[in-house]
């Protein structure tokens, strides 16, 4: 997927001649955390929706120069570098720069987001098991050889969550025996996070449970 497709360019950055009055004006007709500014057609960096609402509402950009944000995209970017960028730098827009750091437009959080929604691991039927075990405990590995041993296959894995040296493991798998690819995972010493109903380990264990409430009850 090409990311380059999605530039937008219809509308102009501000320039640091730009008076902030009129930065704020766009910032009210708009939904963006926050806007390039060009200094010179040179890319210079980015001022925050939050910080232009402080700033003297007379004077220009030029005056703010040290409150702009340095990020960026290239052109040619990978759609999840570009997602972990837009995640690194809390915004919901991204200014694009060519090889020679040119200014070409920018990327919207929602169109990057839309190209995630267009992967398998979204948009292909399967389960979502989600598992946690140390950080140094686990491989990617050994999860793969747990899912195929069980005749399924792994439409997309990643590391949703680290706390306490602890790991935890996103899993779309497609449509199959989820059961059975629990177990192997309890067998293999990683806690199960993610509830399902076809689980005989927690079945049975609610089972016991209920048994043992009637007993205590007689």
């Amino acid at each position: 997927m090409k990311t380059n497709l999605y530039i937008v360019n219809e509308i102009a950055p501000f320039k640091t001649t730009t008076v902030v009055g009129d930065a704020q004006t766009l910032f009210n007709e708009l939904t963006y955390t926050h806007f390039p500014v060009l200094h010179e057609n040179i890319y210079i960096g980015c001022v925050s929706e939050a910080d232009i609402r402080c700033f003297d509402v007379e004077k220009t950009l030029e005056h703010y120069r040290y409150a702009t944000e340095g990020f960026y995209a290239r052109n040619d970017a990978n759609w999840l570098d570009t997602l972990e960028s837009f995640a690194q730098n809390n915004t919901n827009i991204m200014p694009v720069l060519d090889d020679d750091n040119t200014y070409q437009g920018f990327f919207e959080l929602r169109d990057i987001m839309n190209m995630f929604n267009q992967t398998p691991f979204l948009g292909e039927p399967g389960n979502i098991l989600i598992v946690e075990k140390g950080i140094s405990d686990y491989s990617f590995s050994e999860v793969a050889q747990i899912v195929e041993s069980n005749n399924a296959k792994l439409l997309g894995v990643f590391i949703s969550n680290i706390e306490n040296d602890v790991a935890q493991i996103t899993l779309k798998i497609n449509d199959s025996d989820i059961n059975n690819i629990v177990q192997t995972f309890r067998r293999y010493s990683y806690n199960i996070i993610s509830k399902h109903q076809e689980d005989s380990f927690l079945n049975n264990l609610k089972e016991r449970s209920l048994y043992l409430e009637k007993y205590l009850n007689i």
